[in-house]
Formats: structure tokens, C-alpha cells, sequence
């Protein structure tokens, strides 16, 4: 059977912005080549999950302390993303770090955005707010969104697009944060998860 769709998942830990990005790209036609069946949560109470029901996605929590250790939830997640045939696993404000196991399972089928022109403003403790704080106290002129593959490194997996963001005289945290967003992340990752879909569905074509 040709044109397959690439099956998606989309983990998510708390408002789900990024999820509704993708969300929106997939009814207006940006996802064409993948379909997001699957939005998964470390959070039970994460508004993300509301945005998936209402959107008719299958939408669960897998939540770290009702299991006996890291491994354990690890192995549950993994789990679930097979039983429910996914080729495309989106990270979008997922705030767990995933072993170097689980990035091998499914890899170069993993992908991430993160607020800020990689390799500045990345690795262990970058995420949400601090990385604005941390451009702004530095002084750039530009920032932006990068798209990666995830490998067991922070952010250290190979680069699937960028965009640059101009910073502004009296920009705070918060408003940089919300114009990165706007102009950046909300763009480059739906085309991102178009640009890795034509592939799986490619290869899952050949297969």
C-alpha cells in the first residue's frame, strides 16, 4: 500500500503549544505526510492532554512516580509508542530526560525543538525560560528555534532546521520567549515533522 502515513506521537509535558502548533499544520495542510496519533504526557494534570481530546487524539499519561524507578517508566513509554505503531516520536516541552537506551530505540526518530540558535544556549539545564535569560544577559542580537534529531547527548543530535529571531531593546525572558515561539518554533517544527515524515514514508514505501 503507497502513501502511508508516518504514525506520530507527540510528548508533551505541560501547556502544549508546540502540540497545538503541529496540531493546526496538520489541518492546514503544512503535515501532509504524517498523522499525530498519539500525544503522551509525564504530567496527568498537563493542559496539553486536553488539546489532544479535543482534537480527537488519542491522548494518556505515563507519569514517573507510579512506577518503581526511572527504568521502569522508561520501558513503559517505549512500550506504549510500539503497541501504538509509531514511526515519529516529537518532543515538544517534554521536560524528562530520556536514557541513552531509549534515544537508541528509536533513533533518528526522535525530534526536539529548542529555543535557541544550537549549539548556543543548549545542553543539561537549558530549557523554557532560562534559556532567554541566559541571551538576554548575554547580550546577542539574534536568537531563534533550532530542530533536531535527539540522541543521548542534550540537545546534541544532528540539526534538521533553524530560524533566527532578531532580539529587541527592551525585550524581557517572557517576551523573547513568546516572539521565538511566534516567529520561530511554530514554524520550523511542523515543517521539521513534514520534512522527517516524507522520509519514513519513503522508506516504509521501499520497504
Amino acid at each position: 500500500m503507497l502513501n502511508k502515513k508516518a504514525k506520530i506521537a507527540v510528548l508533551v509535558s505541560g501547556g502544549g503549544t508546540n502540540l497545538q502548533a503541529l496540531i493546526d499544520a496538520k489541518k492546514s495542510g503544512i503535515i501532509n505526510s504524517g498523522e499525530i496519533k498519539l500525544v503522551v504526557s509525564n504530567k496527568a494534570d498537563a493542559f496539553a492532554l486536553t488539546r489532544a481530546k479535543n482534537a480527537g487524539i488519542k491522548a494518556i499519561s505515563i507519569v514517573k512516580k507510579d512506577f518503581a524507578n526511572a527504568n521502569d517508566w522508561e520501558e513503559a513509554l517505549i512500550e506504549t509508542l510500539k503497541e501504538n505503531e509509531i514511526d515519529l516520536i516529537v518532543l515538544a516541552g517534554f521536560l524528562a530526560i530520556l536514557s541513552e537506551k531509549f534515544t537508541k530505540t528509536f533513533e533518528k526518530r526522535i525530534i526536539n525543538v529548542h529555543p535557541s540558535l544550537i549549539p548556543s544556549f543548549c545542553g543539561q539545564g537549558f530549557y523554557g525560560l532560562k534559556v532567554h535569560e541566559e541571551a538576554l544577559k548575554k547580550g546577542v542580537k539574534v536568537t531563534g528555534a533550532t530542530v533536531h534529531f535527539v540522541n543521548e547527548i542534550p540537545d546534541g543530535g544532528e540539526i534538521i532546521m533553524q530560524k533566527a529571531v532578531e532580539v529587541e531593546e527592551n525585550d524581557t525572558p517572557e517576551i523573547l520567549q513568546k516572539r521565538v515561539m511566534q516567529q520561530a518554533e511554530w514554524i520550523i517544527l511542523p515543517q521539521a515533522v513534514e520534512k522527517v515524515s516524507k522520509i519514513i514514508v519513503k522508506e516504509k514505501n521501499n520497504d
